[in-house]
This record gives structure tokens, C-alpha cells and sequence, in this order.
């Protein structure tokens, strides 16, 4: 178990150094060197924003799979309450995903003030 958990991290550190993303955040990386603090303010605006879209995927996945999940268990229980279970889980779904596509404006918003 331990030999294969390093092998993985150890394969995955190898295509993360031989990725040329690296190479594309050089210029970024000398821009702040040289004192620029816009460079690392609009890095710490990507960041966020990404961070942020990536948190709010997770939560709407774990929410929406909780929620399709108790949705079809109660009508497993009692299959004559599919009708009415049927349209609050849609709404329910609904306002998830808003909460996501929240989060992805409020992304684009941070991207603009780059």
C-alpha cells in the first residue's frame, strides 16, 4: 500500500516538473520579483477565484448526490410518494446549482479585476 501511494505521488511529481505551465509562470514569478505588487495581487485574485469555483463544485456535488440519494431512498421505501417527492428534489437541485453558478460569477467578477 505504502509502495503504491509513493509510486503514484512519485509519478504525479514527475509530470507536475516536466509540465511547461512552469515555464509560462517564470514571467509571471520575475514581473513580482522585481517589485511589482500588481503581479502578485492578480495571482492572489486567480487563486481565489479558483479556489473558490473549486470548493463550490465539490459542495454542489456532495450536495446533489446527498440530495438523489435520500430522494431515491424514500421512494424505494414508498413508491406511491414519487410524484410528490419528485418536484421539491428537482427545486432542491435547482437551488444547488444556483449557489454554483453564483460562485462562477463571482470568479468572473475577481478575473476582471485582474
Amino acid at each position: 500500500m505504502i509502495r503504491r501511494l509513493s509510486t503514484i505521488l512519485s509519478a504525479a511529481t514527475a509530470l507536475v516538473l516536466a509540465s511547461p505551465l512552469l515555464a509560462m509562470a517564470q514571467e509571471a514569478a520575475g514581473a513580482a520579483a522585481a517589485g511589482h505588487p500588481s503581479a502578485l495581487r492578480a495571482g492572489l485574485i486567480a487563486l481565489a477565484a479558483n479556489i473558490g469555483i473549486g470548493v463550490a463544485a465539490a459542495g454542489c456535488g456532495l450536495g446533489q448526490g446527498k440530495l438523489g440519494a435520500s430522494a431515491m431512498e424514500s421512494i424505494g421505501r414508498n413508491p406511491n410518494s414519487a410524484g410528490r417527492i419528485f418536484v421539491p428534489m428537482i427545486v432542491g437541485l435547482a437551488f444547488i446549482e444556483a449557489l454554483t453558478l453564483y460562485s462562477l460569477v463571482m470568479a468572473f467578477v475577481l478575473q476582471a479585476k485582474m
